[in-house]
């Protein structure tokens, strides 16, 4: 029996169709049938039912699948195990981030990232959506606030300010804001359509809320950052995605001098795997990529 069968088999019944699991896997919908056929051979007993539209297991695969998820879990921990006596990380590390911190943080250290470590291949895949890891196969995801009590285990890469920003364009047309208070009469964009406010503090440390009204909303931070680049208001955005606009002239910090809210980014993965090479160096990497920028602070 080939465990690279058993690993496809497993990813069908997650998708409960050829389709889904070939999107899933990347691999070709032709190359898993076969895997499937091949399987099907070997044990001599038929493990789906061929529907028009989907597949669902037989007797035979529902007795299957428990046992092939425990022994596909078994490989990985005997991998993880010889990565950490070798040292040597290698394979293919499988990464999912919202396009946001693919973008801003994730992209950005990979180029020196994988001259350090020639014999990993990464698969980025930027989706905003929860992914089930042990289910789609997934190594390492980005997420960011409180990590909700589950079977993942999280190591947290920083904290990441939230910069109020918006472009020469749009301070030339508005004065810009000397205080907190002073946001009212600006456009502003919120990434939620609840009401919600946005807080300061001063160099004494005193607080200052500032009313969002319930207007444009753009959910994705990157998206956001585009319109306000384009002089359409004031938008906040993460530190690190908005720190090089900053430097090149096409955002200015609006209330540079007081401190922001922060949110916290963790890596997370599956706690019934162990901490392979693989996901250990990348882990270390984003945190000292992170740990870099912060220390960058341009007003």
């Amino acid at each position: 029996m080939n465990s690279d069968d058993l690993g496809y088999f497993v990813r069908i019944a997650d998708a409960m169709s050829l389709s889904g699991a070939a999107r899933m896997t990347g691999t070709p919908k032709s190359s898993l049938s076969r895997a499937l056929s091949r399987l099907e051979a070997d044990l001599g007993a038929r493990l789906f039912e061929r529907g028009p539209n989907a597949l669902r297991l037989t007797e035979a695969g529902q007795m299957l699948l428990p046992h092939a998820r425990r022994v596909l879990d078994d490989l990985s921990e005997a991998k993880a195990a010889l990565d950490g006596v070798t040292g040597q990380p290698r394979g293919i590390l499988r990464v999912n981030a919202a396009m946001t911190f693919a973008l801003g943080l994730v992209a950005p250290m990979l180029p020196e990232f994988l001259s350090r470590f020639p014999d990993l291949r990464v698969h980025l895949e930027t989706e905003n959506r929860i992914v089930d890891l042990a289910r789609e196969n997934v190594d390492v995801a980005i997420r960011v606030g409180t990590m909700p009590a589950s079977d993942m285990r999280a190591r947290k890469l920083g904290d990441i300010a939230l910069w109020p920003c918006a472009s020469p364009a749009y301070l030339v047309r508005h004065d810009a804001p000397k205080i907190p208070a002073d946001l009212v009469n600006h456009v502003l964009f919120g990434w939620s359509d609840q009401p919600t406010a946005w807080t300061f503090w001063d160099t004494s440390g005193r607080e200052y809320r500032a009313a969002v009204p319930v207007g444009s909303v753009v959910h994705e931070p990157a998206v956001l950052q585009v319109l306000i680049q384009n002089g359409a208001g004031i938008g906040r955005l993460p530190d690190f995605l908005a720190r090089d606009a900053i430097k090149q002239g096409s955002l200015v910090r609006i209330l540079p001098t007081f401190a922001t809210e922060k949110v916290t980014a963790h890596a997370v993965y599956a706690a019934h795997r162990s901490l392979s090479s693989k996901v250990r160096v990348f882990i270390d990497a984003l945190r000292e990529h992170l740990a870099l920028q912060t220390r960058i602070d341009p007003r």
